[in-house]
């Protein structure tokens, strides 16, 4: 069983991934680190030096291999994987995957990432109406494809401990 975490940057992907990995025995596996380690750069160089249409045939061709493994795990994937080269209907191609969709509304997602922008590059420089804006237009872009995850929970007011519990309940 392979259980994908899909959503919005701050959405709680790689936190509630590694709660929930933990949880289950089962190994926690972020995409962009997978990537970084098998390239030997960051995302950040990556876009630099390659630019992004390399990354995104990257992160694709990465996403597959990891699927294609006989082993169990939890993966969290980038904000933007599920939008580019098909990677959801890889995703949902496969019958021993449960993706799952962390869905947060718009104040939710500014409120962390407020907490956050330092360590996040693309909203480090916006103002708060800047990334109010920044935000909804992305999200407003990404959930055609955010939705086609076979679950979707909503996260807002949620501890990670429900939210961990909640994706437990989909399992059985």
């Amino acid at each position: 069983m392979k259980i994908i975490l899909l959503g919005y940057m701050a959405s709680g992907k790689s936190t509630i991934g590694k709660q929930l990995a933990a949880t289950l025995l089962i190994p926690f596996v972020d995409l962009d680190n997978y990537i970084e380690e098998c390239e030997g750069k960051s995302i950040k160089k990556i876009f630099e030096e390659e630019g992004e249409i390399y990354f995104r045939n990257k992160e694709h061709e990465y996403l597959k291999e990891l699927l294609n493994k006989n082993e169990d795990f939890v993966l969290s994937l980038g904000g933007g994987t599920p939008c580019y080269a098909g990677n959801i209907d890889v995703i949902n191609s496969y019958t021993n995957v449960i993706s799952v969709y962390l869905r947060a509304n718009i104040g939710t997602l500014v409120n962390r990432l407020e907490l956050d922008r330092v360590n996040r590059p693309l909203v480090a420089s916006l103002t708060n109406e800047q990334l109010t804006e920044y935000i909804a237009k992305h999200l407003f872009e990404r959930q055609f494809y955010y939705n086609q995850a076979k679950n979707v929970i909503t996260i807002d007011s949620k501890s990670m401990e429900d939210i961990v519990d909640e994706i437990n309940s989909l399992l059985s």
